[in-house]
């Protein structure tokens, strides 16, 4: 993975944990085209190599905004084309982040309106300064949201109160996200990336190719029946049990040591 980006900040912490800013402060982290495309590249690459990395850690730049959404400014006076064509690189980036093997975590510092509350949505979960504030607006500029806002949100806080958010276009705060099930834990702005590093390390510190395959059965357990869902979970779970993963766990546990896993 090439180090630098346009829109973008990589910076890795403790060797196994990458954090991705999105770095437009100027526009509030607003959602271009290149920073699609440059989100894009960098979590499609995961699908392909992992670069021993075990987490992701997503936040924007600044400390009053994660992403305020689409730039409208590129977007004003764009053709219908054009239009089409520039969504084709936002639905790609989401689903490259829904589809990251890795765990991805969301430290969302500031604003996550539109297109900044489905990338946060399209992690596995989210920590949140209490200044933090989230929206789907796109109903107010006569669109809705497709970047998966309407498929994430109404999994994390239920089809009526997505309903509620969607059709509205109401923004709400981080206290009400994390009472409605979108946001995991809700913590003092100076407190935030440091928290999220914390939980980062500890999934870091487990098994690599456990924690991929517990997220993977997770994710696409939920969508489908318990029966099936259920088969899928053990077939995950047989792949581990000719791991060197598994070995050095059990082996760690009985000498009373911390285990070294090697994603092996």
């Amino acid at each position: 993975m090439r180090a630098e980006f346009e829109t973008i900040a990589l910076s890795r912490v403790d060797g196994h944990i990458l954090t991705v800013t999105l770095n437009r402060p100027e526009v509030s982290n607003a959602l271009n085209t290149q920073m699609g495309l440059d989100l894009m590249e960098v979590f499609e690459q995961f699908s392909i190599e992992t670069e021993d990395l075990r987490a992701v850690v997503v936040t924007g730049s600044g400390n009053s905004a994660f992403c305020a959404g689409g730039d409208l400014k590129e977007r004003n006076g764009m053709t219908d084309a054009a239009w089409r064509a520039q969504h084709l690189i936002f639905e790609r980036m989401a689903r490259a982040i829904l589809g990251c093997p890795i765990p991805v975590l969301a430290a969302v510092n500031g604003a996550a309106y539109g297109g900044g509350c489905e990338i946060a949505a399209a992690c596995d979960f989210i920590y949140a300064a209490n200044t933090a504030r989230f929206a789907l607006t796109e109903v107010t500029l006569g669109i809705m949201p497709g970047a998966g806002g309407t498929q994430n949100l109404a999994r994390a806080v239920g089809e009526r109160r997505a309903k509620e958010l969607i059709l509205s276009g109401l923004p709400f705060t981080a206290a009400a996200a994390e009472s409605w099930g979108l946001v995991n834990r809700v913590v003092e702005p100076g407190e935030l990336m440091e928290a999220t590093l914390t939980i980062a390390r500890r999934i870091a510190a487990n098994g690599p190719l456990a924690v991929r395959q517990a997220k993977q059965s997770i994710h696409r357990g939920l969508q489908m029946s318990l029966s099936d869902g259920l088969a899928f979970e053990i077939e995950a779970y047989n792949r581990l049990v000719s791991t060197e993963d598994r070995r050095e766990g059990v082996a760690a546990f009985n000498e009373r040591r911390k285990p070294v896993f090697r994603g092996s």
